[in-house]
């Protein structure tokens, strides 16, 4: 009998991947942790019996939710990675060897072990000596911080269990409050096509918009999310995300990417009038 995965996008659409094996499964305090493999997209990981990655597409997500802020701020000393804790983003931040000191902050350290154990790929470098694991909430923890962060990258799950806090006005003001002078929060905006993920997208933009001068939307393809189409929220204090990205110098530094490009960077900002429309209705 073949044993297939199977998430509902909406009460009439769900995604299916057929399953080679079963890796993993546990129940952590916090969630549901489940690891597959299959032929199509490798190994993926489910939280609560939602897509969290695979090993064929994950570098989208990661290269899209880190090298933008990146070729944007001229010199992110300090970084902080909320969620996030299959490794992804941390992987590609490490890349950077101006980054003094990246702080990941991930809820349930059950995720992170596991992600070391059955995703290599992506959990491949938060043994780097700049990273340093804080198992907390994100919410909690950022309460605390005033002043200290040129970057906050939210790569948070969706917004409800364990990721609901981040979705919150008083969590993005507490971003806004963590952050330097000139600092940059990028976070996961959900997809604006389905009619629920609208509405999580929506709420999302217009928190963050009254906590940010500038606070733009950008978009990538990323197949085993719902409806595919998914956005990315740019919020800073002082940056435009397309007119002050330095092409030159982040050319300069050599990063090996398969997704994310400076060309690719500005025409990401260009978005569907759809979802124009769905921003402005609430900005």
């Amino acid at each position: 009998m073949d044993l297939w995965f199977s998430e509902r996008h909406t009460p009439n659409v769900k995604l299916s991947i057929k399953v080679d094996r079963h890796l993993y499964s546990e129940q952590s305090e916090f969630q549901r942790i489940d690891v597959f493999d299959s032929k199509e997209f490798g190994r993926f990981l489910t939280l609560d019996g939602y897509m969290m990655l695979t090993e064929k597409d994950e570098f989208i997500y990661h290269e899209m939710i880190t090298h933008v802020p990146m070729a944007v701020h001229p010199d992110p000393r300090r970084v902080l990675v909320i969620g996030a804790g299959d490794g992804g983003v941390v992987r590609e931040l490490s890349s950077y060897r101006n980054i003094e000191q990246i702080d990941l902050v991930e809820i349930d350290e059950r995720v992170i072990e596991v992600c070391k154990t059955y995703l290599p790929q992506t959990a491949c470098r938060l043994d780097d000596p700049r990273v340093h694991i804080h198992c907390e909430d994100g919410l909690k923890f950022i309460r605390s911080c005033e002043d200290q962060y040129d970057l906050i990258i939210v790569d948070s799950t969706d917004p409800f269990g364990p990721g609901e806090g981040l979705f919150t006005k008083e969590f993005y003001g507490s971003c806004y409050k963590a952050l330097r002078e000139d600092g940059i929060m990028v976070n996961q905006h959900e997809s604006p096509f389905y009619a629920d993920d609208v509405a999580a997208m929506q709420r999302a933009h217009q928190r963050i918009a009254e906590c940010f001068p500038i606070s733009s939307v950008y978009q990538a393809h990323i197949p085993t999310y719902p409806s595919g189409h998914w956005l990315f929220g740019f919020a800073s204090k002082k940056y435009h995300p397309v007119s002050d990205m330095n092409t030159a110098a982040w050319m300069q530094l050599g990063i090996k990417t398969r997704y994310y490009n400076t060309r690719l960077h500005a025409g990401a900002f260009a978005l569907p009038t759809y979802v124009e429309e769905l921003l402005s209705d609430v900005e």
